[in-house]
């Protein structure tokens, strides 16, 4: 293992969207504070509960759960990505690191990057909004996991993705319509049948109920289907990241 390879590489991911914390992680924290100004203050008036709890502190849990996997994917697949367009892959490659350690690099600066975003907005709603934390440490938890998640997943994205067209595609196809539909602002049992089904077999549903139930005690399913789902999709997404980066496809020309 080169140690000093593989943690200057992870400082060069972490340092790279600190510097530009402009772009990086106040747009979240702005977003989030829209969402709960708009959607939770302005709909509370209409939907006062939901299972009892506030609608503004219902939606909280979710908000964090979106800006989490989505700063950890935007990370690590546009950083990998950029450095396929720049041509300067050839570079990181011809340096003594394994694939193994350069994609734990991506890997952990997504990380980095989800968890603080993630835990910026829990913050915002504990001191802004009165959120409560019925399991903290459950809460980080499930933000640790799904921020190494989705960075692998990113990682994923980026490798596959030859232009930031094909790059945008993927997410805003894919990642985007999967957090909305995910439970986020509403209650699954709200819907009919035939949607709660499909809503059963999207993984950010898990991520986004786990979370919910650890910080309001409150859950569409049971919290262990979420932990077990939010530990498969880390191990999966890790191995695929890794066996890509390993075998050269897509990033060696």
């Amino acid at each position: 293992m080169n140690w000093i390879g593989f943690r200057t590489l992870i400082f060069r991911e972490v340092g790279r969207f600190f510097s530009v914390y402009r772009q990086t992680i106040l747009p979240g924290l702005i977003t989030s504070a829209l969402y709960i100004a708009i959607f939770g203050f302005t709909l509370e008036q209409r939907i006062s509960e939901i299972q009892g709890i506030p609608y503004t502190l219902f939606i909280l849990p979710g908000l964090i759960m979106m800006n989490t996997l989505t700063n950890a994917t935007s990370n690590t697949s546009s950083s990998i990505l950029q450095m396929k367009l720049l041509q300067q892959l050839p570079d990181l490659l011809t340096a003594p690191l394994s694939g193994v350690e350069i994609a734990l690099a991506y890997i952990i600066g997504g990380a980095v990057r989800g968890i603080v975003n993630g835990v910026l907005v829990m913050l915002l709603g504990v001191f802004f909004v009165g959120m409560p934390l019925h399991d903290p440490l459950g809460t980080l938890l499930f933000i640790f996991l799904v921020s190494w998640a989705f960075s692998s997943m990113g990682l994923l994205l980026g490798q596959l993705a030859e232009s930031w067209d094909q790059l945008a595609m993927l997410q805003n196809f894919f990642l985007t319509p999967l957090s909305f539909l995910g439970g986020i602002f509403y209650s699954v049992k709200m819907l009919p049948e035939w949607a709660q089904t499909l809503s059963y077999i999207n993984p950010i549903y898990y991520m986004i109920n786990g979370i919910r139930y650890t910080i309001l005690g409150v859950s569409d399913s049971s919290v262990y289907i979420s932990l077990i789902m939010a530990i498969v999709l880390t191990i999966v997404f890790t191995v695929s990241a890794i066996a890509l980066m390993q075998s050269g496809k897509k990033i060696k020309y």
